[in-house]
């Protein structure tokens, strides 16, 4: 049967499921409970076995006196639930479970640990036999004898092949004592692992084509990348394209077709990135236009069915006219959401939804093409009701350039006009972005009375070449300036009571609140730094032992003059309004150090500071316990400091079903 099919199908199991959901919600402006947002999904990351017998997913559990992240198995069939793994979520993230074949799972997982005496981030790649609940590192002693070294880094599978139930490809460093990544293919139960791509020095990463043949190589240099392609005979390259990193000549390989010959890059066109196409036997080399978009980058991603030996998807939207059809079928039932096939079952027949919006933190269903049936299955967020949630609005301003910025403005439920007290929140990265989908910081904010102001400044990714480049070194400058600028475009609206302005920020959003409170002391009447960069020079420096300080420098600049200048710490007697900083102990992207030095250097001043140091808190509040604390402070220190009406509670919610 052809997805096209499906159409009358899914909207006639979804409708009634929306409409019974609808009648069952009543609208509320009380305030909920801080639990109901600082809570990690109960259960995320749902994975069906390849014959669609069995679910796999991650599961928090937090109490008293543990805080576990676990591996859930659920049988479609039999409705038995078992746990796989279960792990303490302050020393182990679970980040994704692959189904390898209908008996095993790979689970990758992260930890904090040191090298060398450096604080470092550890990823490995776990084998679990779902009969007996065992698991053991992929990495086998075999395998583990070819080494020289433990490598950091051990979870970039490359291809699950999943035709092959035994084997899968992994790119693998460690084989050298310098940088260079070898392509092995692992057995799954332990016997012989085979190298089938040796490393090069400066080999970084692979590509493999889609009869599991490595094919690109990605080497880099510094800041310098160069991409090859391996010849099919012996071992030698041939160079397809060489660039600087964050120019405008990159090209980065995403995957093949069914070709072995045709391979999808993303390049820039027209100063906004976009997917080309690229035949690889041609005798001259050229990038064919696949997707572009004129006024954003188009996300560097394809998918391929291996069962249709085709290219479905390129840059999220399906191109294949089944699956185009497919996905109408699910935005005609499942209307004002993102509707995503995160699952499907090797026949095709079974697959999981993954839905959610602005108001809606994601529900998963299961859906059912010979039983003609879609089930729903959970929440992410049970204590989120969607009714009780608002929809974030896209805005447009000028900085004082005349620069266009986007951004979002999200309001409280039931806001009609007039002055609210407001939360100024800077996103992290920076480069990275905000959208109009859901964030569960915004609609605590929102929640509590405030309206709430995101910012895609300069340098935030999505925007083009050069948007991009106007936020390489530039830190505390303009990029400081538009978030400023947002500020007083918000104030002039009639919307921010220009008395009862906060801002608030994590990571690099951090680092611009506390730039705020810097460069314009009268515009914010608190700060709220979650993990945020205070000394930027210090930042720069602590790449020094990684191989990608060249790039840091890149982004952030190497003279250390101008980075002191541009730190908030050099400037902590400046700062004029109380300050709240948080910061985990095992952060490995933010080093802890950071908010503890600002803290004493507020103290020094006799500044109105409060420091909390999360024990064994990383840099993502990955944790239920330190979700809590952070959140519970917040909400504390900005009815404070912004002197919000206490609003009535609401007893705990449960979300329709």
């Amino acid at each position: 049967m052809k997805l096209v099919s499906l159409r009358l199908l899914v909207m006639a199991a979804i409708l009634p499921l929306q409409v019974a959901a609808q009648a069952a919600i009543q609208p509320t402006a009380a305030e909920l409970p801080v639990e109901a947002f600082a809570s990690a999904p109960t259960v995320d990351k749902l994975k069906l076995s390849p014959d669609g017998t069995r679910l796999s997913m991650i599961q928090t559990v937090d109490t008293e006196k543990e805080q576990l992240v676990l591996v859930k198995l659920f049988d479609l069939q039999t409705g038995e639930q078992r746990f796989l793994v279960k792990a303490d979520s302050r020393d182990l993230t679970i980040y994704s479970v692959i189904w390898a074949n209908n008996k095993q799972l790979l689970m990758r997982a992260a930890y904090a640990s040191h090298r060398y005496g450096t604080p470092v981030t550890e990823t490995r790649l776990m084998v679990i036999d779902i009969e007996t609940g065992k698991n053991r590192s992929v990495i086998s002693g075999q395998l583990q004898r070819k080494l020289v070294r433990t490598p950091q880094f051990q979870s970039n599978i490359v291809d699950l092949m999943p035709a092959d139930e035994h084997n899968f490809l992994l790119a693998l460093d460690g084989f050298s004592y310098g940088v260079g990544t070898s392509l092995v293919k692992v057995n799954l139960n332990g016997e012989f692992s085979e190298i089938v791509a040796h490393y090069r020095g400066y080999l970084i990463d692979w590509v493999v084509d889609r009869q599991h043949r490595p094919r690109i190589a990605v080497f880099r240099d510094d800041t310098k990348y160069e991409i090859k392609e391996k010849l099919p005979q012996g071992n030698e390259f041939r160079s397809l394209w060489q660039f600087e990193l964050f120019s405008e000549q990159e090209v980065w390989p995403i995957g093949f077709d069914a070709s072995p010959d045709i391979l999808y890059v993303s390049a820039y066109h027209e100063g906004k990135k976009a997917i080309f196409r690229a035949d690889l036997s041609a005798p001259v080399l050229k990038l064919e236009l696949v997707k572009a978009d004129p006024n954003y980058d188009v996300p560097a991603d394809i998918t391929y069915s291996w069962q249709d030996n085709k290219v479905i998807a390129v840059g999220n939207e399906y191109i294949d006219d089944d699956y185009v059809a497919f996905q109408k079928a699910l935005d005609t039932a499942l209307p004002d959401a993102d509707n995503h096939i995160v699952s499907m079952s090797h026949d095709q027949n079974r697959y999981i939804i993954e839905s959610s919006s602005a108001t809606q933190a994601g529900s998963y269903l299961l859906g059912d093409r010979k039983d003609k049936s879609i089930t729903f299955l959970l929440n992410k967020f049970s204590q989120l009701d969607p009714e009780q949630m608002v929809a974030k609005q896209k805005i447009q301003y000028q900085a004082r350039d005349g620069l266009t910025i986007e951004g979002y403005l999200t309001t409280p439920l039931g806001y009609k006009q007039g002055s609210l007290p407001t939360i100024i929140f800077p996103h992290g990265g920076p480069i990275s972005f905000d959208d109009e989908g859901f964030d569960y910081w915004t609609q605590f904010f929102a929640n509590r009375g405030y309206a709430v102001l995101q910012m895609n400044f300069r340098g935030s990714h999505g925007y083009g070449f050069d948007f991009m480049q106007m936020g390489l070194q530039g830190w505390g400058l303009q990029m400081q300036d538009d978030v400023e600028d947002g500020t007083r475009w918000l104030i002039k609206q009639g919307i921010a009571d220009p008395g009862r302005i906060c801002i608030v920020g994590a990571s690099y959003g951090g680092y611009a609140a506390l730039m705020g409170a810097v460069k314009t002391p009268e515009l914010y009447k608190c700060v709220v730094s979650f993990a945020g960069v205070t000394d930027v020079e210090a930042l720069v420096k602590s790449h020094r032992k990684f191989t990608n300080y060249e790039i840091v420098k890149k982004q952030l600049g190497d003279d250390f003059d101008l980075l002191e200048q541009r730190s908030p710490l050099t400037h902590a007697a400046k700062i004029q309004v109380p300050v709240l900083l948080v910061h985990g102990t095992k952060d490995r992207s933010v080093p802890v150090k950071q908010s503890s030095a600002m803290y004493r250097a507020l103290s020094k001043h006799d500044k109105n500071v409060q420091y909390i140091e999360l024990d064994d808190g990383d840099h993502y509040l990955s944790t239920n316990s330190h979700r809590l604390q952070t959140f519970k402070a917040m909400d504390v220190f900005l009815k404070n400091h912004l002197q919000l009406p206490v609003r009535q509670a609401a007893g705990p919610q449960t979300a329709a079903q």
